[in-house]
Formats: structure tokens, C-alpha cells, sequence
């Protein structure tokens, strides 16, 4: 599988959810989503440019997770662009023993509150973390993307193909603040690496 996405900060969850579900998006998923990404303790994924994570989705209705890997970054006609796989497991503490038995460790942990919609084919995800601007998602086909953008009313020159750390960069320079992307940072209870994320 291929990801292609774009990002941008969030201005107002509540409008831009409101403009999305009168487009007919339809709400797929609406919870937590925690993920831990692993590498070896040399950090030879990161070297690669590639990622493992599980990903654990909570709601109401309770959890599923996914074990996913990304390849190298590339960009293409102002997008950013990554081979994918991924699996959906029923036992992430599994896995995670599994992961750990194999020589990797937790590398970055990340934990927000998301809304996932579908635009015609297009996911759209609002993302809010412990302490850090809200973001949006989108990915999908390219003419999907634009769609979808304009769906959402937020200036196209508001989105690109930057990395998560490139986001918390400029949050933190624009609020003097120190981000935090899991509840562990927020807490004080762990520190990690803003080039993991």
C-alpha cells in the first residue's frame, strides 16, 4: 500500500467537522489513539528512514490495534509519499512482548484524541495532543486530498508535506512552551527524542 497525505494545523475542530459531515464525511472513528514506535536500540530504522509502530485505537466500544511499517520518505508533485503495511492483531500486549523479545524497544510514544472521517475515499484525521497544536490529516488519492481540503475551508498554503517534529518545532518556538506528545511527557514521567517522532 501507498500513503500519500498532507498536513496542517487545525484552526476549529467544531467548524471543520461541521463543513465535513455537510460534504457527507462520515465519522469512522472517534477516540484515542496511542501509538509506540520501536526501533532497534542502534536506531537502524530511523537511519533507513523506515518506522514500525503499534497502533492502538480505544473507544467506548473498546480497543484494536494495528502493526504497521513505513519505507523511506519520498515526495512527489507536493506530496509526501511512503510505502506501507499493516495488520489489525487482537492482542497488542502480545506484540508488544513479541517486539521486545526481537530487540526492539519503545523509541517515541504518541497519544491523542482523533476523529477520523471519509470524504468519497479520502480519510481526514483530527488529531488533538496533550500539549501541542491541533493537526489534520489528509490522505488519500491526490484529487481526493484537494477535495477534501477544500472541503474543509482551510487555506491549501496551510498544508504540506512536513514530519510531526517539524509542527512541534514551530509550536513550541511560536508558545515557549514545552510540547508534549504522549500523556508520559505531559506527566513528566519521560522524555523523548523530538527526531522519533
Amino acid at each position: 500500500m501507498r500513503e500519500v497525505e498532507l498536513k496542517a494545523v487545525l484552526d476549529d475542530w467544531a467548524r471543520r467537522a461541521v463543513r465535513l459531515t455537510r460534504a457527507g464525511a462520515v465519522l469512522t472513528f472517534a477516540g484515542r489513539l496511542e501509538d509506540r514506535r520501536y526501533d532497534t536500540p542502534r536506531r537502524d530504522l530511523a537511519r533507513r528512514d523506515e518506522v514500525l509502530r503499534l497502533r492502538m485505537y480505544r473507544d467506548a466500544s473498546g480497543a484494536r490495534a494495528e502493526l504497521g511499517w513505513k519505507g523511506p520518505t519520498g515526495y512527489e508533485g507536493g506530496y509526501k509519499v511512503r510505502d506501507e503495511l499493516q495488520c489489525t492483531a487482537d492482542a497488542p500486549d502480545v506484540l508488544a512482548t513479541m517486539l521486545a523479545r526481537l530487540g526492539y524497544e519503545v523509541t517515541r510514544a504518541i497519544d491523542r484524541e482523533i476523529a477520523q472521517y471519509d470524504l468519497e475515499g479520502t480519510a481526514v484525521r483530527f488529531e488533538r495532543y496533550p500539549r501541542m497544536d491541533d493537526l489534520v490529516e489528509v490522505e488519500g488519492a491526490p484529487a481526493g486530498i484537494e477535495h477534501a481540503i477544500a472541503t474543509l475551508g482551510i487555506e491549501r498554503s496551510a498544508f504540506c508535506t512536513d514530519r510531526l517534529p517539524q509542527f512541534v518545532t514551530r509550536w513550541q518556538q511560536r508558545t515557549g512552551q514545552q510540547p508534549a506528545l504522549c500523556d508520559d511527557e505531559l506527566a513528566g514521567r519521560a522524555r523523548y527524542a523530538l527526531e522519533d517522532a
